[in-house]
């Protein structure tokens, strides 16, 4: 984590509250290398081997060329379930917890 904090990027993470999912698959839309619907209808994250990540409060890192699209995805969710965090102190920096 110190590497990226070097280069004056902050890593960040996102998770999908799947009690939250309407199934509305804008995510996937917006940032398909992030999220994908699964056969149940809901949204989930995948890591950077592309397997969905299907454990409850899951979190995967969001490439920096990716972040535009990511935070879109959070602003567009109607469910209000995408939730971006700093990976250094676990603050909510987009999403529906944001300060």
């Amino acid at each position: 984590m110190q590497q990226e904090a070097a280069t004056g990027a902050e890593a960040l993470e996102v998770w999908i509250d799947q009690d939250l999912c309407t199934g509305d698959g804008i995510c996937a839309q917006y940032a398909p290398e992030v999220f994908e619907l699964d056969i149940d209808g809901l949204a989930y994250v995948k890591n950077e081997q592309d397997k969905l990540l299907q454990d409850k409060g899951a979190a995967t890192p969001v490439p920096l060329p990716l972040l535009t699209d990511v935070v879109d995805s959070a602003k567009e969710c109607p469910g209000e379930c995408i939730h971006v965090r700093r990976v250094s102190d676990s603050v909510e920096v987009y999403g529906p917890d944001a300060g």
